[in-house]
């Protein structure tokens, strides 16, 4: 068997709140809730289990995205429609707008609890297919 990622937990303020903000944002489903874990199963066959904890104990994390450019559409038109801070680049130092690495897009924003999110279309270094 290979390995893969099966789930990981995102820390939340609001676990609820976060995996709202994160299903909405994207177009995808909570599509279970047990204990503290509030899930979203993303198209690889991960989840994301969301899951309160006190803020001092939250720690900021990356999570980056592949999407396919219909769904790029979808959820940067949501991020503009919404007022999220957004950035073509991880060091917010071009606000509002998008990059174009690797022959595709990507957007950088904030959850509601900071964690750090981004979307891209293009794997880094592109596509090797």
């Amino acid at each position: 068997m290979s390995v893969e990622l099966n789930h990981t937990i995102v820390h939340a303020r609001d676990n609820r709140e976060s995996a709202e903000f994160f299903a909405e944002l994207l177009g995808l489903e909570i599509t279970a809730e047990w204990g503290p874990f509030i899930a979203v199963d993303l198209s690889n066959g991960v989840t994301l289990d969301f899951a309160a904890v006190p803020a001092d104990k939250i720690t900021p994390q990356h999570y980056a995205f592949l999407v396919s450019d219909e769904e790029f559409e979808a959820a940067y038109a949501r991020i503009r429609t919404r007022g999220i801070e957004h950035y073509a680049d991880p060091h917010m130092r071009q606000p509002g707008t998008v990059n174009h690495n690797d022959g595709g897009r990507g957007v950088y924003f904030m959850d509601p609890v900071r964690h750090a999110m981004e979307l891209i279309t293009v794997p880094y270094g592109g596509w090797t297919r």
